[in-house]
């Protein structure tokens, strides 16, 4: 230790109330910043150190502005409590910022990658980073402040979620004035198909800030240019999220939430008064508050009463609504009749809010003309209205169900078309409805016409394959929804490929039957799965999966390429996966030990961003129900990739549960209610990712729900060493050497909140990953499912006949009796 250092930590021993800035803006490796010692950015703008809150006597590590003689906290370190003077930060060799009391860690930062030369910086900006000195990229952060916002936003941070990684940017209050620990209260981005932000009471809907429309957020429409900030939202397919930076460097402004005054306030700083002036609030008034007038009631803060039905509405209870009760909302004077869809027409509500957007549907290519037709041709449109407003306006945006928290301006807002019946709209240019009419028929018309065109198209294709009784009959169909564009494959060129299924280039072979390595003439090489015609699984299965698979794309999903169908042979053509499937890997003593943890993890994170897209942001709500290390698929640079989609099931619109009597999946990875009583939802994929990922971090095998010689199975074993603080013991010895302590504990964390016992126990996927990749608070795990109790040989949760238990990996079918 250099003699500054100790004189600084003698100095704050005997003056504990002594604060020395240190004159660097960084820590290096195995250097300390201890309580009353601060670091100070560059510019002298911010200052990083320790903290007490209002009246608390408790310390935590927090960043402040250094010049504004109030002090006035910016960022907090989650969960850093600290009860005395003993707190120390420092730089670790894996390139990790540890925040330690009396050598017990209370706070550390998880970085993708370990830094050959790592450094913390405290940037002028307000953002604590971590980066590599040796990158010649300096922006090129591993872990920054930034990512983990606390009550306060500062200009360049952003607000809502990275797509790629699953990690959500929110904002949050801190509990009290004396409490900067995470309140309920908070800023959040939900990603429907029309994403929008809220101000959040817990899981309540407290505020709606409303969707971007181009302009500006639906709900705050003089949100406009102005001398202090400027404003922008981003959204593309790695990101979405809403952004702001300060016109003039001489304004300070920050945005705050507040638990206590429930209010997210913009405050501008007034250096000639030494005061935070506010220059912004939400909610402003009423009318802000979600749904306060109900379905289809619009709220206006300059009417007599600020809440009215919308015109052909009446309150749904007029008793309560004279009382000033407008929850109940409104209904129509006149239903819809759905037979007669051309009869309905749209009436027009100005200067609006549109409304709440968890029910929409986004086209980004169509205009104002062509959706009023699409929503009028489907008499479960509501309303519809521009996309983006800009200009003459594009897009097309079109709500499903009930219409919610609409409010109306007097000025600014915008246009939306709310569905009426054609009595209620009043006397309309007989013309313009006639040209409607002819339009929307026209539009049936060649609809129809193409339909006959695909489908003689569909025939020629079906005796091509000579199976014109096999592929997508039209019961199976279900509409446009399950139509398939795929390629279907020569069989003489798959026979061919694959040298006439030679034994040699056989690879596996699962429920569905043998899979095989092929190889093209221009050196393509690709997989094909081969129907047993012993297999458990037929046609359903295999329809199932090209009807699934052929729809999706994601980089964590396995490509289909195309089928092939001669006869009675039916095969699978994928893309070819060079280190074939994860239980080679993490099962074999050999190859084990080249996976090591940050391989793991990255196998770990692209599992659950594939299972997150299938859940969520895919255009089908899929649930996979057989997740298992062998059915994960590993490329050339061992990034996973999600296949075997034959007993997928998809979910539509609310549904988020659904019920079987033929239950199919792999015991061991099976949710207690779905092996039991065949309920499977999206909580039941959840389960089998954590014991996937117990199998992943430990290298031992799921064992399923049963006992062999009464030795306890995977799960089992996992929750004892947790309940007695030994989970570290569970790791396999083979990522001993490389693993991140921390990341490793968070995910033997995390799988033992997937595979708690009750489905409404277990986190949903966006935050399974947003718990992977950050510092979030993790709640204690309850009991899990399938837990064998020492003083029994039972398991919780399920009982059944012995004959129906399989100890193997093949997936499996069980068929009721009818």
């Amino acid at each position: 230790m250099d003699i500054l250092s100790l004189l600084m930590i003698v100095a704050c021993v005997l003056i504990p109330s002594l604060k020395v800035s240190i004159a660097i803006d960084t820590i290096l490796l195995s250097q300390s910043i201890s309580d009353g010692m601060t670091l100070v950015s560059q510019g002298g703008t911010f200052e990083l150190g320790f903290f007490s809150p209002g009246n608390s006597n408790k310390r935590y590590l927090g960043i402040w502005y250094r010049n504004i003689p109030i002090q006035t906290v910016v960022w907090v370190a989650k969960a850093s409590m600290i009860n005395d003077s003993s707190g120390n930060l420092t730089m670790n060799t894996t390139g990790n910022l540890v925040l330690k009391q009396h050598d017990k860690v209370v706070w550390f930062t998880t970085s993708e990658k370990q830094a050959q030369n790592p450094v913390a910086q405290l940037l002028d900006s307000g953002n604590l980073v971590v980066r590599d000195e040796s990158e010649a990229n300096t922006e090129a952060y591993l872990w920054q402040s930034f990512d983990y916002p606390s009550d306060t936003t500062l200009p360049g941070m952003r607000l809502g979620w990275n797509l790629r990684t699953g990690h959500e940017w929110r904002m949050t209050s801190w509990k009290s004035p004396n409490d900067p620990s995470q309140g309920d209260f908070y800023w959040g981005l939900l990603p429907y198909n029309y994403p929008e932000f809220y101000l959040m009471k817990g899981t309540e809907k407290f505020v709606r800030i409303g969707p971007w429309n181009g302009l500006h957020f639906s709900g705050i429409p003089d949100q406009k240019p102005n001398p202090i900030y400027d404003f922008n939202y981003i959204s593309n397919k790695n990101e979405m999220y809403y952004t702001y930076g300060l016109e003039n460097d001489a304004v300070i402004s920050r945005l705050v939430m507040n638990q206590t005054t429930s209010m997210c306030t913009r405050y501008v700083w007034m250096e000639d008064e030494h005061i935070w002036k506010v220059y912004k609030s939400l909610p402003k008034d009423n009318c802000d508050f979600y749904g306060i007038c109900g379905a289809y009631g619009t709220c206006m803060i300059t009417g007599s009463q600020i809440c009215q039905c919308l015109s052909g509405f009446n309150p749904k209870s007029p008793q309560a609504w004279n009382s000033s009760d407008w929850r109940h909302g409104c209904v129509r004077n006149k239903p819809l009749n759905c037979s007669d869809k051309l009869k309905d027409g749209f009436m027009k509500v100005k200067g609006a809010k549109v409304p709440d957007t968890t029910h929409t549907w986004v086209d980004e290519t169509i205009g104002l003309e062509e959706c009023e037709v699409k929503c009028l041709s489907n008499c479960s449109c509501m309303a519809y209205t521009n996309l983006d407003i800009r200009g003459a306006g594009s897009g097309c945006v079109m709500w499903f169900g009930d219409l919610i928290d609409i409010r109306q301006f007097d000025t600014d807002g915008q246009d939306l078309y709310v569905r009426m019946d054609a009595s209620e709209l009043g006397k309309e240019d007989g013309r313009k409805k006639e040209v409607k009419i002819i339009v929307a028929t026209t539009i049936v018309t060649i609809s129809v016409m193409l339909f006959i065109g695909c489908y003689r198209i569909y025939v020629v294709r079906r005796r091509i394959t000579e199976n014109s009784q096999i592929l997508f009959d039209d019961q199976n169909r279900g509409g446009s929804e399950d139509d398939v564009d795929l390629p279907l494959l020569d069989h003489s060129t798959v026979i061919s490929a694959t040298d006439n299924f030679s034994i040699k280039n056989k690879i596996g072979e699962g429920g569905f039957g043998p899979v095989y390595k092929g190889r093209l003439v221009n050196g393509q090489e690709f997989a094909v799965k081969r129907l047993s015609k012993s297999s458990g699984q037929g046609m359903i299965e295999f329809k199932n999966e090209v009807k699934l698979i052929a729809k999706l794309q994601h980089r964590n999903l396995v490509k289909l390429l195309g089928c092939c169908i001669q006869e009675q042979d039916r095969m699978l053509v994928y893309e070819y996966m060079t280190n074939r499937s994860l239980d080679r890997w993490i099962f074999d003593d050999a190859r084990s030990k080249l996976l090591d943890w940050p391989k793991r993890f990255n196998i770990i994170s692209g599992i659950a961003r594939g299972l997150l897209y299938l859940h969520q942001d895919s255009r089908l709500r899929i649930i996979h129900r057989d997740l298992k290390a062998s059915n994960i698929l590993l490329d050339d640079k061992l990034n996973p990739k999600i296949s075997d989609f034959g007993i997928a099931r998809i979910f539509g619109g609310d549904q988020t549960e659904g019920n079987t009597k033929r239950v199919v999946g792999t015991y061991g990875y099976m949710a207690p209610e779905y092996a039991a009583d065949g309920l499977f939802s999206m909580k039941s994929d959840v389960f089998s990712f954590g014991i996937l990922l117990l199998e992943i971090i430990s290298g031992k095998r799921s064992r399923g729900f049963y006992l062999e010689n009464h030795s306890p199975n995977l799960v089992t074993h996992a929750w004892s060493l947790w309940k007695e603080s030994k989970a570290l013991e569970m790791v396999d010895s083979n990522i001993e050497d490389s693993c991140v302590l921390s990341e490793v504990m968070r995910c033997i964390h995390v799988s033992l909140l997937c595979v708690q016992q009750h489905p409404e126990d277990r986190p949903a996927m966006p935050y399974v990953l947003l718990m992977l990749g950050s510092e979030t608070e993790l709640a204690e795990p309850k009991e899990p499912g399938f837990y064998v109790k020492s003083d029994s040989v039972t398991t919780t949760y399920i009982s059944g006949p012995s004959d129906m238990i399989s100890t193997n990996e093949i997936t499996i079918t069980l068929l009721e009796a009818r």
